[in-house]
């Protein structure tokens, strides 16, 4: 069963690392006892000053807003044109072939990309820059395929839309060359009829002018509401014809039959559906490869800030423990219960203080204040 939530956490240590994960795995198999457990490995990162580290914590909060948002836009198209191409054949998400549960709790951080040495903000600065960039291509993607598909779509319509606009939908896929007699002396008339007029059309048709041939009249087609007809008569009552047809609320439509244009149109909407299906696949694969990228960044982001918030909270040196856990809705506050007698302490009535609203924001990302830190990574957005 696919985990939609997972739970960053770094408590103080209790003795040892070890001894700290060993309380922590064993309080949580006590407390719920089915919620995955993982070390989240943070390398050592350059601190710089307490005062940097301060400034570089409000910035972190607005960083991760961006790159989460990006992440959940790219996870929301992905979904889209999955659903658009109707296929069974979805590809896992994932980051370098590595399924994105995996990178989660085996999280490895990426010393080619951002490395160790530089300072923080200029990492924080590096990735908010990629990934906006992503941001901007991402918008210009969808929107030429959006463009694509709104004028197929327009075009299908006015091929085969419904008869609500009967009376400017293109008809030359509806009317076949046999249905119409043109003539130096005949014409063929196309006429918008309302589904419940049609006895009062077939019982009057031939007398709404002179010269109609009789039992001429065809219905080509209809939907809910309207039937399409033709009607043969003398060219030269047709205006007659139509004036009388439209005092009576019968609808002559204006229309000439064209064999070439139709193949043109035909030859248009393919090109369109084929357009539209290469823009999609396109616009797909690239989500897959990118979601990948802006989701590893995310990543680093949340070590970043575990890493930073950390050691304004328990100090330096850094000491501390970074885990993953995966808890359901009902284990949560089990889950998160044990963390706190973790991380009991001489300040742990201070992070429980209702009064002090202002240290909110200090809670690492959680909108609830703990006395560990704490940041939540939500997959479905």
């Amino acid at each position: 069963m696919a985990v939609n939530k997972y739970l960053l956490v770094s408590l103080p240590l209790q003795g040892s690392s070890n001894q700290t994960w060993e309380s922590l795995q064993s309080g949580v198999s006590r407390a719920a006892f089915d919620t995955p457990t993982y070390k989240f490995h943070i390398p050592e990162l350059r601190v710089g000053t307490l005062d940097s580290l301060l400034t570089l914590s409000d910035d972190l909060t607005k960083a991760n807003q961006v790159v989460e948002t990006v992440t959940q836009k790219v996870r929301r198209q992905i979904d889209d044109l999955e659903r658009a191409s109707n296929s069974d054949n979805s590809s896992a998400l994932s980051v370098d072939g590595v399924p994105i549960d995996s990178y989660i709790t085996r999280f490895s951080w990426d010393e080619a990309k951002y490395p160790t040495m530089t300072p923080l903000r200029e990492i924080v600065d590096t990735i908010q820059e990629s990934v906006s960039k992503l941001e901007d291509d991402l918008k210009v993607r969808v929107s030429e395929y959006s463009n694509v598909k709104t004028q197929l779509t327009t075009m299908l319509r006015k091929q085969g839309g419904s008869m609500d606009s009967m009376a400017v939908r293109d008809l030359s896929n509806v009317v076949k060359p046999e249905d119409i007699v043109n003539t130096e002396h005949l014409t063929t008339l196309l006429v918008v009829v309302s589904k419940y007029s049609q006895k009062d059309w077939l019982a009057s048709y031939e007398t709404l002018s002179t010269f109609v041939v009789p039992r001429s009249s065809k219905r080509l087609t209809e939907d809910n509401e309207y039937a399409l007809f033709t009607v043969t008569l003398f060219r030269k009552v047709a205006d007659n014809f139509k004036t009388a047809g439209r005092e009576r609320g019968f609808l002559v439509r204006d229309f000439e039959l064209d064999p070439e244009g139709q193949s043109s149109k035909q030859e248009e909407m393919a090109k369109l559906q084929k357009d539209q299906d290469e823009l999609r696949q396109s616009l797909q694969q690239w989500c897959y490869a990118v979601y990948g990228e802006v989701f590893s960044a995310w990543m680093h982001v949340c070590a970043i800030r575990l890493f930073t918030e950390s050691i304004l909270r328990y100090g330096l040196p850094p000491k501390f423990l970074a885990a993953v856990l995966a808890p359901s809705s009902k284990t949560e506050k089990k889950v998160r219960g044990v963390c706190e007698k973790l991380s009991s302490g001489t300040n742990s009535l201070f992070w429980h203080s209702e009064d002090d609203a202002g240290m909110m924001g200090l809670a690492g990302g959680d909108s609830e204040v703990h006395p560990y830190v704490s940041l939540t990574v939500n997959l479905s957005g």
